[in-house]
């Protein structure tokens, strides 16, 4: 008597647009990933409405870019310490490094709610906090780890598992025929 033993196969679920077969099979964690994606969007894209258009939580309406003011220039002057405090108290408030700033703040932040461009908003959004971290060295509370690192930590970290296309427009995205020519751009 032959018993007939089902084969039990695994099926690969893709997600739409997974990210170069990034795939995070669990609905928990692809939920965790999509609301870290959007808070840490949110923490670039909240200082630049609010340095842009003077909404008076850390800018005062008169000093908001749109009126002239610099948005590099208070903490750049007043909020250094440590080696490199000359170094950046030297471009405080120059044109470009404000125009930097601000592009930085808000292409990472909408990239990272969007779900889009994740990989550069993630490179971008590193080299932005390592650049703030470099300007309060050494922090207070512990010689070389804080908040900075753990932003860093988490675009990386929702860039490397495709977490733009978990509740996001990620898999749209990675579509585009431009993203699929050049997956660096996902």
């Amino acid at each position: 008597m032959a018993v007939h033993a089902p084969q039990r196969t695994t099926r690969r679920v893709t997600l739409p647009g997974s990210q170069d077969d990034v795939l995070v099979r669990s609905a928990a964690t692809r939920r965790l990933l999509a609301v870290a994606r959007v808070l840490v969007g949110f923490y670039f894209l909240w200082p630049f409405l609010d340095k842009a258009f003077g909404l008076g939580k850390a800018t005062p309406s008169a000093g908001a870019w749109i009126n002239g003011g610099h948005p590099t220039e208070g903490f750049l002057l007043h909020g250094t310490s440590g080696p490199f405090a000359h170094m950046f108290d030297s471009v405080a408030g120059v044109w470009w490094l404000d125009t930097l700033f601000m592009l930085g703040l808000l292409g990472v932040g909408l990239a990272m709610i969007l779900g889009i461009g994740m990989r550069i908003a993630a490179g971008a959004g590193t080299l932005m906090m390592t650049f703030m971290w470099l300007v309060t060295l050494w922090p207070g509370a512990n010689p070389f780890m804080d908040d900075h690192w753990m932003i860093a930590l988490v675009l990386l970290i929702t860039a490397a598992t495709g977490a733009g296309s978990y509740y996001g427009l990620g898999g749209r995205w990675a579509r585009l025929p431009v993203v699929r020519d050049h997956r660096w751009l996902i």
